[in-house]
């Protein structure tokens, strides 16, 4: 595995990016090596200051920019106007075939649009699509798209399930994915007109486990694999179950500190195992599915912990080779009208 890294891109850029790679040092073996792209003497700085052996050091490339995409700045205008900008340059080492994946933390709108204008689509895919894998009791269920797509039309989301269904089988193991599509009721009557055209895509495609609409407490009750809504919908979700994650963990541990402190200790373990399931940063990035290669998109709150497990990501990604499959199943896949 190739992997280029958006030093430069987060909140917590450039320490914790640098960080989480030389904590995913263990992860490399092989030919694995990671292009550290971004402000050279930045980088060059961390790696002599890091614990990385000689060896390990050798994995790591260091290639410069002199320009950072802010995470205010306007997608397109921004990679337009900062070609020499970290993610700019690691996109075009996708396109050029010296890197297998790239990660970054910074500006998602820019990342999904130098994906898209350097990476670009694979063969058959209308628009990419950012997947999440969101953690529940009875097991992952991959949310695609969370903010790559905000305003699709039906074949965008026909085509979602079919990604994201590659997706789950090919990196979480899940025979024969069942895919669902969010709307606010079962019934096929119920939701927007672009998501009843989209049913109708997706209830006669193949290629798709299809098991009907679902609400959004259905993914929790083990009843969907993947599940398919638009961007603006999905990036909503994800960032609601973060929180409430969050304030459950906060809540249960008030809780306990007041009326039962002598039971906390007992409960740490627990609630340790809990909490790690349901962390956002176990899970690296989110990967935008349907470019030509890999591309990992990581919150741009993201720690060291959160990059190490990008690139362990990234790896799985790689070696999964769920790309071609999607290639396949699109090639198969019944016309979806418009664009």
């Amino acid at each position: 595995m190739r992997a280029a890294v958006d030093v430069m891109g987060g909140d917590k850029a450039p320490a914790a990016v640098l960080k989480g790679c030389w904590e995913a040092a263990p992860l490399l073996d092989g030919k694995d090596v990671i292009f550290l792209v971004g402000d050279e003497k930045v980088i060059r700085d961390g790696l002599a200051s890091s614990n990385l052996t000689a060896e390990q050091k050798t994995r790591y490339h260091v290639v410069h920019t002199t320009q950072t995409v802010e995470m205010d700045d306007a997608p397109v205008e921004a990679i337009r106007n900062k070609p020499d900008s970290s993610i700019n340059v690691m996109c075009n080492l996708a396109k050029k075939g010296e890197a297998d994946v790239v990660i970054s933390a910074g500006n998602t709108g820019a990342c999904v649009a130098a994906a898209q204008l350097k990476m670009r689509t694979l063969p058959g895919v209308s628009r990419p699509g950012i997947a999440v894998i969101l953690p529940t009791f009875y097991g992952p269920v991959v949310i695609c798209d969370v903010g790559a797509n905000i305003s699709p039309q039906p074949r965008h989301l026909q085509q979602y399930g079919i990604m994201a269904g590659a997706y789950a089988s090919a990196v979480c193991g899940i025979s024969s994915p069942r895919v669902g599509l969010l709307s606010i009721g079962e019934e096929d009557a119920k939701g927007t007109t672009m998501v009843k055209e989209a049913r109708k895509l997706m209830r006669d495609e193949p290629q798709i486990n299809f098991v009907g609409n679902v609400e959004g407490r259905d993914l929790f009750r083990g009843i969907v694999d993947v599940v398919v809504c638009d961007g603006f919908v999905g990036n909503t979700i994800l960032k609601f179950t973060e929180g409430l994650s969050e304030g459950l963990f906060q809540t249960i541990i008030a809780e306990l500190e007041e009326y039962a402190p002598q039971l906390l200790e007992q409960f740490k373990p627990v609630m340790k195992k809990i909490h790690q399931r349901h962390d956002w940063q176990e899970y690296g990035g989110a990967p935008l599915l349907g470019v030509g290669g890999y591309c990992l998109i990581c919150h741009g709150r993201s720690d060291s912990k959160a990059i190490m497990n990008a690139v362990r990501v990234g790896k799985q990604l790689v070696n999964s080779g769920v790309n071609q499959k999607i290639v396949e199943q699109i090639a198969t896949s019944i016309p979806g009208g418009e664009e």
